[in-house]
Order: structure tokens, then C-alpha cells, then sequence
């Protein structure tokens, strides 16, 4: 909550009325949350997102192209260098407020050893990639770009399957600084060590293919 917005809270006379209001629609938003985690399947792509149930819908196969690419290259260079866990689409990762399944996630070596093999509901990725669609983009870049700052996702990252673009975010504090789109040129994460990608190779299978390569030459 910005500083701002507490001390507007803190001079209303209102304020017991507002808490109380607020303190109710959070129960009934629990309620249905425990509701959710009892009615959801394992066939589908689920979220849970400010008391909303979201069922995905099939991708286009570009959205489908980019994110395997990209998981691709980032669990490969992970896995060879052991410096923790990247999962694809269907890891519930579990914030105070919502559920979300990121297209791409992952965990550094602190949190992965909370993940067991029975795991349901992950905890907070360390970086997490969302890739974009007609359907997903409001929350991708709104309610999504919000939480994952405000509870310590390091990286954000945005990549527009359409237009072939990625925006890299790096937290700041409790936000995500503006960030550019980029089209071309290296991509180089803060989190993962040593993690670093031609742009190019998230969208083009012959790029993926020699980035690929490279990246099990250089371990």
C-alpha cells in the first residue's frame, strides 16, 4: 500500500466501516479460494485471480513455439549447472491473495529445496515469464505485473509471441522500473547465473537450435 493511500485510510472517519467491509469480502474471497483448490483438475490451466476462477483456453501455436523455446533454453542451462528448478505452465505458485500458473517459472536453489515430489502449491518464483496473448494480456501487464512485484518476483519477463518482442523486468524495492521492448540483441538474467540468450532464439526454431547447442558446449 503506497503511503499515500494508508494516510487517505487513516484520516476517514469512516475508517471502522471500511476495514470491517473489507475484512468481510476477504472471508467470502477465502471461501471461494478454498473452493477452488477443491474443484480444480489437473487437465486444465486454473488460476485464481482477485476471487475469479480463470480456465485458460487452448493457445495459438506461436504462443505454444515461443514458450517451449524458451523453457527449453532456460531448463537446459539450469539443469547442466544445477543452480535450481524451471517449470512449464502448470505449477500452481501459491501468492497471499492469488493463484497463478506463469507460462514459465523459476526457482533458485533456496526455494527448490521446499519443492517435493508431491508439491501442489509452489511457492514464489524467483523469476517468472509470461507469454502473451489477446485473452491474458490485461493481467499479464496489470493485477500480475503488480503482485509479482509487490511479493519479490526478482525478474519479470514479457514476451510477445505477436510482435516478437521481450520486456525484461528487474525488481526496484516493490515495483518493476519501465523497461523497453526489445526486438533483437542478448538477454541476460540477473537471477539465474550465468543465464544469458540471443532474443532471437525465443522465436526462431534454427536460432534455438544453435543457442541450444552453445548452451551445452559452454558447461
Amino acid at each position: 500500500m503506497s503511503a499515500a493511500l494508508f494516510d487517505a485510510l487513516m484520516d476517514s472517519p469512516d475508517l471502522p466501516e471500511i476495514l470491517g467491509e473489507a475484512q468481510r469480502a476477504l472471508v467470502a474471497e477465502q471461501k471461494l479460494r478454498r473452493k477452488f483448490y477443491k474443484d480444480i483438475t489437473p487437465e486444465h490451466k486454473w488460476e485464481f485471480i482477485q476471487g475469479e476462477v480463470i480456465l485458460h483456453s487452448p493457445a495459438l501455436h506461436r504462443h505454444l513455439v515461443a514458450t517451449q523455446h524458451f523453457y527449453n533454453l532456460l531448463h537446459a542451462h539450469v539443469v547442466a549447472r544445477e543452480c535450481g528448478q524451471v517449470l512449464l505452465e502448470k505449477a500452481m505458485t501459491c501468492f497471499p491473495r492469488n493463484d497463478y500458473e506463469p507460462d514459465v517459472c523459476y526457482f533458485g536453489a533456496t526455494k527448490s529445496v521446499l519443492i517435493q515430489p508431491d508439491t501442489l502449491k509452489f511457492p514464489i518464483p524467483d523469476l517468472i515469464v509470461e507469454v502473451l496473448s489477446k485473452s491474458t494480456e490485461k493481467r499479464d501487464r496489470g493485477i500480475k505485473f503488480k503482485d509479482y512485484a509487490l511479493h519479490g518476483v526478482a525478474e519479470y519477463w514479457i514476451i510477445d509471441p505477436k510482435a516478437e518482442t521481450v520486456e525484461l523486468y528487474r525488481l526496484a524495492g516493490e515495483a518493476y522500473p519501465p523497461a523497453k521492448k526489445q526486438s533483437k540483441g542478448q538477454l541476460r538474467s540477473t537471477v539465474v547465473p550465468g543465464f544469458e540468450i540471443a532474443l532471437r532464439s525465443i522465436f526462431d526454431a534454427g536460432e534455438n537450435a544453435r543457442e541450444m547447442r552453445r548452451l551445452w558446449k559452454t558447461v
